[in-house]
């Protein structure tokens, strides 16, 4: 498990935020702590007045809100009892099992996780010191749960996605360095069975970062015709070197008839795939000015590689994302329209002039055409790889002041120069 504290200025901001969620159907809230009655007899005006009125009672605490998340690992859905123990259990041992507090489940992200939203004045006025809290009490609370409730231990969890974060550590083919036949088919028994995709194209994906495609030809050539496939060796410039080998030749036996099995049970399995794909897009471009190639860097410091399907006259019309830690490989319209090629050259506002609307509307408009799935909004989750917690970290939103409320800087007066007589 891993725990995450951010306080702020905006009690109402985490609530109004949490309760959106709820509004979305992404998330519900699922319990509350120290307030009068059960949370499901409650409007939002109760839940939120309780934080409010107690809060007012000590008018100098200025980050007076207190918004915490538990993540758990992926492998841990636990039920809303359980859930609701835990947070008892953790909002007791740092401090705050007095506290007025909220439980939110949410279910838009790659792993299971709950908000807790609380405030940090006590019924008597004083206020709850959080220094270094989240060194001391909740490292300290977060071993013991682990501990009591049998959860994953965040190191073993950390030790798991970080193994994870990179493609499956085969060898790489390389022509000329190697035999062809032995370096694909070790490349082939691996990422086959691997990873999770639904066509030729998503399997191919993951095999051009093993310098390997899979091609069944131009649809006038006799192997197409036939439904056959052969696999080569790709060079650095993208294009086939050596002998093509017949999937047939190989031990496995990877022809397009197995392929086309394993693309509809792929579809099944990764049905529950997508959050984590969809969250570190939505993470990397909320609020940010950035350039294609730099989303492509981010997302690949989170596990994540991008494909770009370009023409020949190199205009992007396609994207593939291939997620090394879920082993899930999904075009760009399997995740919904908000991450299409179309879509994601227009989210990114800082692209090179290659990738801008002139002289690419006709492969923007393929593209668009080709995308026309859910349309997903979403804020995601902040993440990058300084540590686990961070990695596992879910949504959040920042405290918003409008700017009437916004300190005023005061004008110094000027000493004018006294008139001259």
């Amino acid at each position: 498990m891993v725990a995450v504290i951010k306080t702020g200025h905006s009690v109402r901001s985490i609530f109004t935020y949490n309760e959106n969620k709820v509004k979305g159907g992404k998330a519900q809230c699922i319990g509350e702590g120290n307030y009068p009655m059960d949370v499901s007899r409650m409007n939002q005006s109760l839940k939120l007045n309780r934080l409010l009125n107690q809060n007012a009672l000590n008018g100098n605490v200025k980050r007076g809100s207190v918004h915490i998340s538990l993540n758990f690992h992926p492998s841990e859905n636990y039920p809303a009892e359980k859930l609701m123990e835990i947070a008892h259990s953790y909002m007791e041992r740092i401090g705050f099992g007095q506290q007025p507090y909220l439980v939110y489940q949410h279910h838009d992200a790659g792993h299971p996780h709950i908000h807790i939203v609380s405030i940090k004045v006590r019924p008597d006025g004083s206020r709850i010191d959080m220094q270094n809290i989240g060194r001391n009490q909740s490292e300290k609370a977060r071993k013991e749960i682990e501990k009591d409730f049998r959860l994953v231990r965040a190191e073993d969890a950390e030790k798991q996605v970080f193994s994870a974060l990179k493609p499956i550590p085969v060898t790489k083919a390389q022509y000329g360095k190697m035999e062809s036949k032995k370096a694909m088919s070790n490349v082939l028994q691996t990422v086959i069975s691997a990873y999770k995709y639904t066509s030729l194209a998503e399997l191919n994906a993951v095999l051009q970062l093993y310098n390997i495609k899979a091609d069944r030809g131009s649809e006038e050539s006799r192997i197409f015709k036939a439904g056959g496939l052969v696999y080569c060796i790709i060079g650095r410039n993208g294009k086939p070197v050596g002998v093509p080998i017949k999937a047939s030749d190989f031990s496995m036996r990877p022809t397009l008839s197995f392929l086309e099995r394993k693309f509809v049970l792929n579809n099944t399995e990764r049905a529950f795939e997508k959050k984590r794909i969809r969250s570190a897009v939505d993470s990397v471009l909320f609020g940010k000015n950035i350039s294609l190639e730099k989303l492509v860097s981010m997302l690949e410091k989170q596990g994540i590689n991008t494909v770009l399907r370009k023409s020949d006259a190199g205009l992007l019309y396609g994207l593939t994302y291939v997620d090394h830690v879920t082993r899930c490989v999904f075009n760009g319209s399997a995740l919904g329209r908000n991450y299409s090629a179309k879509a994601v050259l227009e989210r990114c506002a800082a692209g090179s002039e290659k990738e801008k609307i002139p002289g690419n509307r006709e492969v923007l408009q393929k593209a668009q055409d080709s995308d026309f799935e859910e349309y997903l909004q979403g804020r995601g989750q902040e993440i990058n790889t300084k540590g686990l917690e961070e990695l596992m970290k879910p949504e959040w939103q920042g405290d918003y002041v409008l700017g009437k409320f916004k300190a005023r800087r005061k004008k110094r007066k000027r000493k004018g120069r006294p008139d001259l007589k």
